[in-house]
């Protein structure tokens, strides 16, 4: 008999989770997510900036974003719905900034890797980067790492798919908050709600982002998942460049990118504690003193830059080795976890949900192992390290 399976967060990991496992045949009606903000005003997946690139520092990371990229590129062919529109794609690439030799020697590490791993990222000393990108300021740069087949993806309109697809397969969607998890007997056998009901389940899957810990620790577990803020600007230049701007990380750790007409640039603050998952207010004065003086510095023409648009985002981010936290609890049977991103869920989505379907159905992975995200190395303090985390 099919287990009865709660889902514990509805935004684009636990939708994706939903409907991989409705694809590999669960019963829909033996599926419940629950989420306790059904409009998404306050997820992560709200507040991404929705890119994807290849150019981690481990193997696994680089082949779970590369089935993200072949699940963009087909992804109304995945679905098997004609209504699914494409998901818009725009291949500007990552660019990563070394300005010391042992930044350099880092890029070609990652980069070695990520060749081995069947990634097209490529090498840029400082002249082939002038020739190719001639906007930087570049006198103290020794080296680049650029990437293809990465970018900005429509990520809303794949979570929004990915959803609706499973309501309309019988999937239940409940509203509500998860207050507790039912650890009778030794395993997880079902969750309690705000309302007071409960929810027998065989198996309970805990993909409640920056919330992660908290419903880990119902179950008398530890995640060690913190949320963290994230800023993004969204500017307007008054001379725009000349060709498309690849998501530059520039050494002074703020990123910025193409965002059609405008651009978008983003920074972690200096001073990066962890915070209330409902706390989204900004220290703006990071922009006057960090971020406008770092993109004037290294594109000369983001001088003079007007800023249209701003928030504050979370990551849910793993403090042991800032990789993704996958698969079954060792000591807690049936209980499960799809957590801990540290900014990559959103590309991570396609990979992770089929995973973690086939662990719940077939009771193994089948296509990617995503066995080295298990739990059990928070457990025993072994992390799964990845350096290149933005």
């Amino acid at each position: 008999m099919a287990q009865r399976i709660v889902i514990v967060g509805g935004a684009i990991m636990g939708s994706s989770l939903a409907w991989w496992l409705t694809e590999l045949g669960h019963p829909p009606g033996k599926i419940t997510v629950v989420e306790r903000d059904p409009t998404y005003a306050e997820c992560a997946t709200a507040f991404s900036n929705s890119c994807i690139r290849q150019q981690f520092s481990n193997p696994l990371n680089i082949a779970v974003s590369q089935f993200g990229v072949e699940c963009i590129r087909s992804f109304g062919a995945l679905m098997g719905d004609a209504r699914v529109p494409p998901i818009q794609f725009d291949t500007f690439g990552y660019l990563y900034l070394a300005d010391t030799p042992a930044r350099a020697e880092a890029l070609r590490r990652a980069q070695a890797v990520q060749v081995a791993a069947g990634a097209r990222t490529r090498l840029l000393e400082r002249d082939a980067l002038a020739d190719a990108f001639p906007f930087y300021a570049l006198d103290d740069i020794l080296l680049g790492s650029h990437g293809q087949d990465e970018g900005y993806f429509d990520g809303t309109t794949m979570f929004e798919w990915w959803r609706r697809c499973a309501r309309e397969r019988g999937v239940t969607y409940l509203a509500e908050t998860v207050t507790g998890i039912d650890t009778g007997g030794g395993r997880a056998r079902g969750v309690t709600l705000a309302s007071g009901d409960r929810l027998a389940a065989d198996a309970v899957v805990n993909v409640a982002g920056t919330r992660g810990a908290s419903v880990a620790r119902m179950a008398g577990l530890d995640l060690p998942v913190e949320p963290r803020k994230r800023y993004t600007w969204v500017f307007e230049a008054a001379r725009p460049l000349d060709r498309p701007l690849p998501l530059t990380i520039d050494p002074s750790g703020v990123h910025v990118r193409q965002d059609g007409a405008l651009y978008m640039a983003g920074a972690t603050p200096d001073d990066d504690p962890a915070v209330d998952p409902a706390d989204f207010g900004g220290d703006w004065s990071i922009w006057e003193e960090k971020v406008w003086p770092a993109l004037a510095s290294r594109i000369p023409a983001f001088e003079e830059i007007r800023v249209r648009r701003s928030w504050v985002g979370h990551y849910d981010l793993n403090t042991l080795d800032r990789n993704a936290v996958v698969g079954a609890h060792r000591e807690l049977p049936g209980f499960y976890t799809l957590n801990g991103f540290s900014g990559h869920g959103l590309q991570q989505a396609p990979a992770m949900g089929r995973g973690m379907a086939e662990l719940l159905v077939h009771g193994r992975y089948r296509t990617l192992d995503l066995t080295p995200f298990s739990p059990d190395r928070i457990a025993d303090g072994r992390a799964f390290a990845e350096a290149a985390v933005i």
